[in-house]
């Protein structure tokens, strides 16, 4: 959008509050603290302009980046080294064609602002006062004839087109090198004929430059060979695309709607209702039998068995379909499923795209720095294919870590082009984070002061000369006035959404070739809201528990591409998905707070919350899966981290589907918006599965509670209970039946179906992680039941954000941990340790033997026995 990727602003005065440090700042005076006998002409230093972050001065004292003189004499070392070896490698592959050493060479960043030249005088060139505005790490300019011949040839072309359809930028002079699409990592120069590389490393400079040139050669050498070759040795690569008459553009894929999810989620409803027939019967016959017809009021409990059942009956339904039923529906496209990318935009002009990222104290080194090193390779090869991107960081933890910390991590915002807001502190001025979970605080927070200078923006009275350069000033007036007024956020860099907005965690890795296509589908597909990427695992540690938790999202992320390809609605799972911004928008509201939010702070699954609203707006969301495993997403490290994350989901189903006990006289029992969801247009079916889904949690949290019932009326009337009564063991022998059983079996024959694995292999990989999965997964029950009841009587539950980086721990650690944790959800009456041996069979049998019975006896009277 032409927005340039770094605006800054004059730091305010300072006062008595704080601000936050601003990078660079210790280092503007390395130059002239070097030892006296060592002075090297290559040292330069510029004056980048000064960050602005907001209202709210403070008084940081400068520090200087090496810890001593002999740091920075190595760094001076190191920094001159390279920059030599640069410019040997530039004059050794003939770039360098002008003497005077004042338009051509090397540039090298020490430090923000400052520079290594070679040759010297470079230094205070055009060239070096540009790339210090632009803020590159490395810059080297190239000179060839291959290049001043392009340029003549095309003196009105905005781009050089390369061999594998990207596109690199033709500047008119050097001086418009700051306004660059910076993440192209090159440019070239109409005026002085020259191509400017830079790149974020220096030992990649060389290379980058050379594959620019070879390609430029190649497509000079080859233009009109294809037509002199003919056919004989390669045919052409032929796509076949309706094209619409009137506006020239391709007509978007007719996508059918699979109706395999309706067939299976009726004969899921066929055996709930068979399974309920089954148990009216048994009480049919006993009515007949003693005439009692006081156990029909068990119908009562019919509604609440339905609800627990749903899933449990369309795992059966979905396991049987996966062996026997149709895969080819895989690996087409449909309506709410995308096998295939579709066919590429040709327009000269492509979406931009807003890639937002809420961070909190998440290491930057360990976390942040991977992310966004696979997010700017991703951006480089968008802006490469025409269009543009911006990152948008919402950083909650800015204001909350250390100095040195928050120096660090502006610094690398500054370094790479990062837009970013920093809102306060919980409790600082009166100034409150909502949510129990802040990401939707967070995100909403930032998009309110992008927002607020957007509208100052379109304020603006622009003539018809107005120019990049005067757009660029006019934003960076607007953000300066946006956080005068506001007076609490800090804020810098590019932060104005685009047309699309990607959504990612701190510890994301993206495909290095995705936007384009993304862009293309939601461009062609008006309708769609939300398109959620499938994701692989991206594993940090390799531990045990973080192997069979991979393992575990791998599984979820198969049941959903073959859910959602059967003709299911996709899922929103809150992250690696792209956004279509016009639509978030139609779903926005206001509180007390009296600025426009999108994301619901007042639910813990945001993401679930915003899948429903636009889903009742009358938004599709639909899955991608044509990018394979190239999304990839962190997965809990700790087993705290898991319990914490179901713990977050069913306080958050809860909130989506009742109001708190205390407030159903006057407010009703469901929220409205469930209302809503129940009463819209989306199709019946998907209904089901999302009631089915909701219903997992709330079956998980009742087990442990009807386990100890169970143990008690075994215990006690152990073949005196009625015929409709399951107990623990038949729940829990068909549990393991279906899903250890049936289950595994269904997944390692659909992964064979699919070529995804051999069958024994995947067989054999489930088999596996069976054991860690039961006991984690049995053990859930009161952790799921603490937070659905938490929402019910309005107890106060908060999560942080999960932990991206491993932490050192052994059994002495996590000993006192896990018994601080559970010692609260052991029974005193298990304090018996002749009984502790026989806790999980009385649990789930109750057997006689283990539990002191009543024994009913011909007299009227009861007698206790042991």
């Amino acid at each position: 959008m032409g927005l340039g990727g770094y605006f800054k602003a004059e730091k305010p005065e300072a006062s008595g509050r704080g601000s936050p440090p601003q990078p660079g700042r210790g280092n503007q005076a390395q130059v002239v603290e070097k030892d006296s006998n060592r002075t090297s002409t290559n040292d330069m230093e510029l004056q980048p302009p000064t960050p602005r972050y907001n209202s709210r001065p403070q008084s940081i004292s400068g520090r200087s980046t090496h810890s001593n003189g002999s740091s920075m004499f190595l760094d001076d070392i190191k920094h001159e080294v390279m920059v030599n070896y640069l410019y040997q490698q530039q004059c050794s592959h003939l770039w360098v064609s002008d003497g005077s050493g004042e338009v051509e060479g090397v540039l090298l960043r020490k430090a923000r602002g400052q520079y290594m030249a070679c040759p010297p005088q470079l230094g205070t060139s055009p060239f070096a006062q540009a790339c210090s505005a632009l803020n590159v790490q490395c810059a080297m300019t190239v000179n060839s004839r291959v290049i001043k011949t392009f340029l003549q040839w095309s003196p009105d072309a905005v781009d050089v087109p390369l061999m594998n359809g990207l596109r690199v930028q033709i500047l008119p002079t050097v001086e418009d090198l700051p306004r660059a699409r910076k993440h192209q990592f090159a440019a070239f120069i109409a005026a002085e004929g020259l191509l400017i590389v830079w790149d974020d490393d220096a030992l990649h400079l060389v290379q980058r430059a050379k594959a620019i040139e070879s390609e430029l050669m190649e497509l000079v050498w080859k233009a009109g060979a294809e037509e002199e070759e003919g056919d004989e040795k390669k045919g052409p690569n032929v796509g076949e695309y309706e094209i619409d008459e009137e506006s020239g553009q391709i007509k978007p894929e007719k996508r059918p709607v699979h109706l395999l999810n309706t067939y299976l989620v009726s004969v899921t409803l066929v055996l709930v209702v068979v399974s309920l027939g089954a148990a009216w019967r048994q009480l049919a016959i006993e009515v007949s039998v003693d005439g009692d017809y006081l156990r029909l009021a068990l119908v009562a409990l019919f509604p609440l068995q339905i609800f627990f059942t749903l899933f449990f009956a369309q795992v059966i339904v979905g396991c049987l379909a996966q062996i026997f039923g149709p895969i080819r529906q895989l690996t087409i496209n449909s309506k709410f499923y995308s096998a295939r990318p579709p066919p590429r935009l040709q327009s000269s002009f492509l979406p931009h795209v807003t890639v937002q990222c809420p961070v909190y104290k998440e290491g930057l080194g360990g976390v942040i720095v991977p992310t966004v090193k696979s997010i700017k390779q991703a951006m480089s090869t968008y802006e490469l294919q025409g269009g543009s991107a911006n990152m948008f960081m919402n950083d909650d933890g800015l204001q909350l870590i250390s100095e040195e910390e928050r120096r660090a991590r502006i610094e690398f915002y500054a370094d790479n082009s990062i837009g970013w807001v920093a809102r306060p502190k919980h409790g600082e001025n009166g100034f409150t984070r909502k949510g129990k979970f802040k990401k939707a605080s967070n995100m909403n927070f930032g998009l309110m002061i992008s927002l607020k200078v957007e509208e100052k923006l379109q304020a603006i009275n622009r003539p018809n000369e107005w120019t990049q350069h005067d757009e660029a000033q006019a934003y960076e007036q607007a953000l300066k006035e946006v956080l005068e007024d506001d007076g609490r956020a800090w804020a810098d860099g590019n932060i104005r959404v685009g047309d699309y907005i990607l959504i990612i965690d701190s510890d994301t890795q993206v495909p290095a070739d995705c936007f384009l296509d993304a862009v293309s589908e939601m461009e062609q597909s008006p309708d769609v809201g939300i398109m959620q990427f499938s994701s692989g695992v991206m594993q940090v540690v390799h531990t045990y528990f973080e192997n069979g938790i991979t393992f575990f999202t791998n599984l979820i992320y198969s049941a959903i591409r073959y859910t959602v390809s059967n003709g299911d609605v996709a899922p929103f799972v809150g992250h690696n998905a792209i956004l279509r911004w016009s639509a978030i928008q139609q779903v926005g509201y206001y509180d007390e707070d009296g600025y426009e939010k999108f994301w619901s702070e007042s639910h813990v699954s945001e993401d679930f919350d915003m899948s429903l609203r636009l889903q009742c707006k009358g938004y599709i969301i639909r899955l991608a899966a044509w990018a394979g495993e190239g999304f990839k997403e962190g997965v809990s490290l700790t087993v705290y981290d898991e319990l914490a994350r179901w713990e977050k989901y069913a306080y958050g189903c809860n909130e989506l589907l009742f109001h708190p006990i205390r407030t159903w006289l006057w407010r009703g029992p469901f929220t409205p918006l469930f209302r809503t969801f129940l009463f819209s247009n989306i199709r019946f079916t998907s209904k089901i599965t999302v009631i089915s889904y909701i219903g997992t949690y709330y079956a998980i949290g009742a087990a442990w509670i009807m386990t100890s019932v169970n143990y008690f009326l075994m215990g006690w009337y152990n073949g005196y209970l009625d015929k409709y009564y399951v107990d623990s063991w038949q729940v829990w022998f068909s549990i393991i039946i279906v899903f250890n059983g049936l289950g595994n079996v269904a997944l390692a024959i659909m992964r064979y179906r699919l070529g995804e694995k051999s069958l024994l292999m995947a067989f054999f990989e489930n088999l596996k992680w069976t054991f860690l999965l039961a006991i984690f997964l049995g053990g859930l029950s009161l952790h799921v039941s603490q937070a659905l009841l938490a929402h019910m009587f309005e107890i106060d539950m908060t999560w942080g954000s999960t932990s991206k980086e491993a932490e050192f721990s052994n059994f002495f650690i996590e000993v006192p941990k896990v018994l601080k944790k559970v010692s609260y959800y052991i029974p005193p009456s298990l304090a018996d340790d002749r009984r502790l041996l026989h806790i999980p069979v009385v649990l789930i049998h109750g057997h006689a033997f283990q539990f002191p019975t009543l024994r009913i006896q011909s007299e009227p009277t009861l007698t206790f026995c042991d």
